[in-house]
């Protein structure tokens, strides 16, 4: 994915990056997105994106919806405020145990706030179909949402706000239901693969939202909740919390593999959830032999800045982050050295000119009396895909520094062969 050419001067921009620890780091992903500018903690399991972090969720929002415009599925904007009315009516108001319940001041309403949107999406739907002609329907959306966790922990992989994106689909037929969802599960562990995450589909419990079978998408970490058992050889995989099986059993998938226990962290979830809620709001349609029959729906979730978190519990170093270059804030770190030399400065706006001409974004380190190393070690912890420097050196020799921020190479090019390089990726 390209960003927006864009071009942000660090010496002007909200975020920035501090050398001290948060006073307390319970993760990874919640001390190095601190410390690198692009979260800053509220309250427990509340979180204000900075521009930083606000690019890095957009991007991988401007992902999900390539991929969900691909299964057919349109976008959608539903309301945070649900109606108690809608919770009464799939007899969940008193189920869900993380809904935040409010009241109007008038006292006389009560709502619960989007821990999901089953209740509201079920009656959107419901006006729109009539007939096995209107079938299937996709819709998505993506948003915050609200669950009142106990314990937020592990930084912003399970807060009290998040950033979610959840689709709903529709069908006449089981058969066309299971198409779809496979369909749907591909999507999703191309999604993640393009996130630079290899995403394992975990047969999983469907909690209380169905007793049909679901499957998670987990990723292997350390700072994982979840504890999944799967096979060494093959993509086997299922949540512990429903299986049977043993550490060091054969897999009862490609029978050549021995199975282990992983921690990990769940960034999806997909989910057949039958008639339980079209049947609730009395939702059918009529089939091509003009009987009524009850609509299939299926449930498809990504958390977006739970996703965010993942890769960078799984993508750093002890300098920092280190970012994919399909989600990563800007494509390149420019760090002007020497700038009180005015040939310097003024080679460094005409790289920075010239990155935006080729399409690409960039931040620009243009602070004037900040050490070296201590611009780059900022550019460490940012973790920004390339890092070019500009100094007295270079504007000397008539090249540019290029370092990639993933493999550690320095390589000196002209501005035209970072123009080439540009072009070809």
């Amino acid at each position: 994915m390209k960003n927006e050419s864009i071009c942000q001067l660090y010496s002007h921009s909200l975020s920035s990056t501090r050398k001290e620890n948060p006073s307390q780091s319970p993760s990874i992903n919640h001390e190095l997105l601190i410390r690198g500018g692009f979260i800053r903690q509220e309250s427990s399991g509340i979180y204000t994106l900075l521009p930083f972090g606000q690019k890095v969720v957009q991007n991988i929002e401007s992902l999900i919806r390539s991929g969900m415009n691909s299964l057919g599925a349109e976008e959608i904007s539903m309301p945070i405020l649900q109606p108690r009315a809608y919770f009464e009516t799939t007899g969940r108001w008193n189920k869900i145990d993380v809904l935040f319940k409010l009241k109007s001041n008038q006292g006389n309403t009560e709502y619960g706030l989007a821990a999901t949107a089953e209740e509201v999406v079920v009656p959107v739907v419901k006006d729109r179909i009539r007939s096995y002609r209107d079938l299937p329907l996709v819709v998505y959306q993506i948003g915050e949402k609200f669950r009142d966790e106990k314990r937020p922990k592990s930084g912003i992989i399970r807060g009290r706000e998040f950033g979610m994106k959840d689709m709903y689909s529709f069908h006449a037929t089981p058969e066309d239901f299971t198409s779809f969802y496979k369909q749907a599960k591909n999507t999703y562990l191309n999604l993640f693969t393009a996130c630079g995450i290899n995403a394992k589909v975990t047969e999983a419990s469907g909690g209380d939202f169905t007793v049909l079978p679901t499957h998670e998408f987990q990723a292997i970490s350390a700072a994982g909740e979840d504890l999944i058992i799967n096979c060494d050889s093959c993509t086997f995989a299922q949540n512990r919390e429903i299986t049977t099986l043993k550490d060091g059993g054969g897999c009862p998938k490609c029978g050549q593999g021995h199975l282990k226990t992983d921690k990990s962290i769940e960034i999806g979830h997909i989910f057949d959830l039958g008639d339980k809620f079209t049947k609730a709001f009395d939702f059918t349609f009529t089939d091509s032999g003009g009987k009524r029959k009850p609509i299939l729906m299926g449930c498809y979730g990504i958390g977006t800045t739970r996703l965010m978190g993942t890769i960078v519990e799984t993508h750093n170093d002890q300098q920092g982050i280190i970012w994919p270059d399909s989600i990563a804030p800007y494509q390149y770190h420019l760090a002007g050295l020497n700038l009180e030399d005015d040939a310097v400065r003024d080679q460094a706006f005409q790289v920075m000119t010239a990155i935006q001409s080729m399409g690409a974004s960039v931040l620009y380190d243009d602070r004037p009396d900040v050490k070296a190393g201590d611009k780059f070690a900022t550019a460490d912890m940012i973790g920004i895909p390339n890092r070019i420097v500009v100094s007295k050196r270079t504007f000397t020799e008539g090249i540019i520094e290029l370092k990639r921020r993933d493999t550690g190479v320095t390589s000196k090019i002209s501005l035209e062969q970072l123009f080439f390089t540009q072009k070809r990726g």
